[in-house]
């Protein structure tokens, strides 16, 4: 009889278990949920380009890369290079960089809103986007 338990027992350790498969179709995307996500995404990438700028002018301004622009400047124009040197300084790229980041953060919210509106749009001829899910 032991045989025939441990039998048993080995059969049912052997079975897989069955995975369950779920199909769902996403007919719409909420628009104010589209324009918060898009928005956190825009200032993301808003905040890593400043940041990123910031480290940028730093490494530049230590390695001396910007004085020796403005000197090869002043040898083929043969003027003074104090010009690019305060057009290079922090607060002026700083400010560009705030700039680009908040015209970003605009651009990018207002894209994801458009998108999901497409979205939304077109999910009325095409029947929406149908996902598959597993339990594995």
């Amino acid at each position: 009889m032991s045989s025939s338990v441990a039998e048993r027992l080995a059969r049912k350790t052997a079975k897989r278990p069955t995975s369950k498969q779920v199909r769902l179709k996403l007919v719409y995307v909420d628009f104010w949920s589209a324009v918060k996500v898009s928005f956190l995404a825009g200032l993301a990438i808003a905040i890593i380009g400043i940041v990123a700028t910031f480290l940028l002018w730093t490494v530049l301004t230590q390695t001396g890369v910007f004085k020796q622009v403005a000197e090869l400047f002043s040898s083929i124009g043969g003027q003074s290079s104090s010009g690019l040197l305060d057009a290079v300084g922090l607060g002026n790229v700083m400010s560009f960089s705030i700039i680009v980041g908040i015209l970003d953060l605009i651009v990018v919210t207002a894209l994801g809103a458009v998108i999901a509106l497409l979205y939304n749009l077109s999910v009325k001829i095409t029947g929406g986007l149908l996902v598959g899910f597993t339990n594995n």
